[in-house]
Formats: C-alpha cells, sequence, structure tokens
C-alpha cells in the first residue's frame, strides 16, 4: 500500500472510530486472475503497522458467491453478448453517452440471443450479465461532495468472457454489486473512500434500492496526488509503506500521513484520534489545496 492508499485508510478508520462506529476489514478479491491471498495478507500487514485496529475477522469476497447469486436473482438483467470492442464502437457512434453501455443487447429477440449464445459456446466464451435499468440517473449525498447526480445504465453484474479462463469459483462479480451486497450483509452505514469512485456511487445506491437496501452514508475524500498533479502511483518513486519504512520510522510515516490532515505534532493513529473531528475536517477539506507527495518526502 502506497501513502495514497495509507492515508485514505486511515482516514475511513478515523471517521468510524470517532464517531463510535465499528471499524470492518473486506478483502475485495473477486478479480481471481489479480487477486492473491499473499497480496492480500501484506496489505492487512501494512494497515496493522499503522495501528488500524478492526472489528472481527476479516472478510474475503471469494467466500461469498453464492450471496451474490441470491442478489442476482431478485435484480432485472440480462445476457450481454458484446465484446469490449462492440462496446467501444457502440460508444463511440453519434449521440452516445461517454462510458454508458449503449443497451445493444437490452432488447434482443430469443432467437437472436440463442443465435448470439451458440456464437459464444463455438468461440468458448460465456456472456456477461447486465442490470436491466430503468432509470438514467441517480442522486446522493456525499459529506464532502454535497449532493451528487451520476449516470446510471445497464451495468455489469456478473462478467462473461473467456470460458478457458475463468476461475475456479465461476466467473468473476462486478465489483459494484459485490460492494453493495457486502456492505448490507455487514451492516455498513458509512462508506468512506477515495473521490475517483464518487461517480460509483449513484450507480451502487441504486442497486441498494432496487435490493431494498439502506443506502450508506457517503464520504469520498481527495486522493493524494504526485507533483505533476496526477493520481499517486507506485511508479512515483519510494512511495509504498515497505519502502518508505526501509528509511522512515513508523512514527514519521504516521506524523506525515497527519499533517497531511492538517495535524502536527503526531506520531502514532491513536494520537490522531483523539485530535480529528470529522465536521473539522469537512470545513477543512472545502478550502483544502490537494494534498501532493514526492518521494523525498
Amino acid at each position: 500500500m502506497h501513502f495514497g492508499n495509507l492515508r485514505t485508510a486511515l482516514l475511513s478508520w478515523l471517521y468510524a472510530r470517532s464517531t463510535n462506529r465499528q471499524f470492518f476489514m473486506r478483502v475485495e478479491d473477486i478479480d481471481q486472475q489479480r487477486s492473491t491471498p499473499e497480496s492480500a495478507q501484506r496489505q492487512l500487514e501494512d494497515l496493522d503497522q499503522l495501528g488500524l485496529e478492526w472489528d472481527g475477522e476479516v472478510i474475503y469476497q471469494q467466500d461469498r458467491y453464492d450471496i451474490y447469486e441470491k442478489a442476482l436473482a431478485k435484480l432485472p438483467h440480462y445476457e450481454c453478448y458484446c465484446s469490449r470492442k462492440d462496446i467501444q464502437e457502440a460508444a463511440s457512434a453519434p449521440h452516445a453517452i461517454p462510458g454508458q453501455y449503449p443497451g445493444t443487447c437490452r432488447d434482443l429477440s430469443d432467437e437472436e440471443r440463442a443465435e448470439k449464445r451458440a456464437l459464444l459456446a463455438d468461440a468458448s466464451r460465456v456472456p456477461a450479465l447486465r442490470l436491466r435499468s430503468e432509470v438514467s440517473t441517480f442522486t446522493v449525498f456525499d459529506e464532502l461532495a454535497g449532493e451528487y447526480t451520476g449516470d446510471v445504465d445497464d451495468m455489469i453484474l456478473r462478467r462473461g468472457g473467456n470460458a478457458n479462463q475463468i476461475g475456479p469459483l465461476g466467473p468473476d462479480w462486478a465489483y459494484n454489486l459485490a460492494v453493495v451486497v457486502d456492505d448490507a450483509e455487514q451492516g455498513i452505514d458509512q462508506v468512506v473512500r477515495g473521490d475517483d469512485l464518487l461517480s460509483s456511487a449513484p450507480r451502487q445506491a441504486f442497486l441498494a434500492q432496487l435490493l431494498g437496501y439502506d443506502i450508506p452514508e457517503y464520504v469520498h475524500v481527495p486522493l493524494v496526488l504526485n507533483d505533476k498533479g496526477q493520481r499517486l502511483a507506485k511508479r512515483d518513486g519510494a512511495v509504498t509503506l515497505r519502502e518508505m519504512l526501509k528509511t522512515t520510522e513508523i512514527a514519521s510515516i504516521i506524523e506525515q500521513l497527519a499533517q497531511s490532515l492538517g495535524y502536527f505534532g503526531i506520531h502514532s493513529a491513536d494520537e490522531l484520534l483523539e485530535a480529528f473531528d470529522p465536521q473539522d475536517f469537512a470545513q477543512q477539506e472545502a478550502a483544502h489545496q490537494p494534498c501532493t507527495w514526492t518521494a523525498n518526502n
């Protein structure tokens, strides 16, 4: 985990603890091709080193596929036979909404579906499953951004693809569906995360409403940027916790994290919790300059 990941995780923990909430840990490993137990363990160890203790056992999404299947059965959905190329070409057509699925497979006849399903099977591919949405936008309230209205399309609920590359648990579930179901199952009523995910909140809140779940409180916090004003990434140098610990004590790293939140002279997560106030932080962020990081910090 790099400095930006750590700052967002720290804020999530601070919001939970300062409002007398529990703080749960979930490993979002539905991407079976890219997720590994070793990677998850390293990240959990990083958070533990910061002093971010959590409540209960760690939840792994790969253990919850049957729960997602039950949720899917409650949602209006249809098979999508489009390849990524098909979607890109359709999205670039005149009058198409950039980034949105244009509904190519939404209203196919039974005969057309049977034909496309057969063609996919011949190519050893399986179709994706998409939500049959009846709205194009949805509005949420964010603690920092205020009222926010975002696009809602026929989002993917379960991924398709090459049948020979599908993991042992079957096709991967889409992030939007998995997190909505997990949040509801765990009783999550506050979600604190990076503001790059703000545009996903309307989609997820709409799914929650369809499934009869309470919509959580959202707090989308600014990301840490590099010296070029871009989202901080590992390519920006010695920014991961493990790299920083080679030359810097953990107390100094926590001090830097605290300073990025506007608190000085603090060297532990517990000290920061005593000083942290969500309302003060929200007011600071309203006029806050972007948090930047360079490798020589």
